[in-house]
């Protein structure tokens, strides 16, 4: 199910409920979407003022780099619920089963890309709010000190859903491998973040 296609109202009373069905991976993907979409609104406010004509170029390519960001940050809301379902099925094979270990170890492994996806794209849209914050509209800068804010929390909420999966691998290579992978995304993207909500922060009370 597009759990996209629902009102903010009916996405968060189903993420309430008991379904397995959006849960953190989709949710930080919606969240992510919409920080992308904060930082992009300064582009909005900033292409046409004679002001920022120099720049204007610039932000008119970032901003189609952010288009297609919210886009796939959105698709990953459903993406990241098909991912689940194998591990979701994968619980109920009997723990005598003999092909149980496998069947969790890839379900597991399945569950973990879409999150991590998630954060990669996080981080390329930390990228982008980082030129919006420093060349866009003064007018709207607190919207890309936000934008940044909300991107890098969808960052760290995705690096748990992938966590919480490589905690159980028999696979202890493959597991490190992708926990390094997401510790060194938090480290130089969520500095980086906490880097533009400073700046930001900081012009206020000049």
């Amino acid at each position: 199910m597009d759990y996209t296609t629902k009102s903010c109202r009916e996405f968060v009373t189903v993420l309430a409920s008991n379904e397995p069905a959006p849960g953190g991976g989709g949710a930080s993907a919606l969240v992510a979407a919409i920080g992308t979409a904060l930082g992009n609104m300064v582009g909005s406010l900033t292409v046409g003022k004679k002001k920022y004509a120099d720049v204007e170029a610039e932000i008119i390519a970032l901003q189609k780099k952010c288009d297609a960001l919210q886009t796939e940050l959105l698709d990953q809301v459903p993406a990241d619920a098909e991912g689940f379902i194998p591990l979701a099925n994968a619980y109920g094979i009997p723990k005598d089963d003999p092909d149980r270990p496998r069947i969790m170890e890839e379900a597991t492994i399945t569950a973990c890309q879409v999150p991590m996806h998630i954060m990669e794209l996080c981080c390329e849209a930390i990228d982008a709010i980082a030129v919006f914050a420093e060349k866009g509209s003064r007018l709207a800068v607190s919207d890309a000190g936000c934008g940044a804010t909300i991107v890098k929390a969808a960052l760290q909420a995705a690096s748990l859903n992938v966590f919480i999966n490589t905690k159980t691998l028999l696979n202890r290579e493959v597991a490190e491998e992708m926990n390094a992978k997401c510790l060194t995304m938090l480290d130089v993207y969520g500095k980086k973040a906490d880097g533009i909500f400073e700046t930001v922060k900081a012009g206020f009370f000049k």
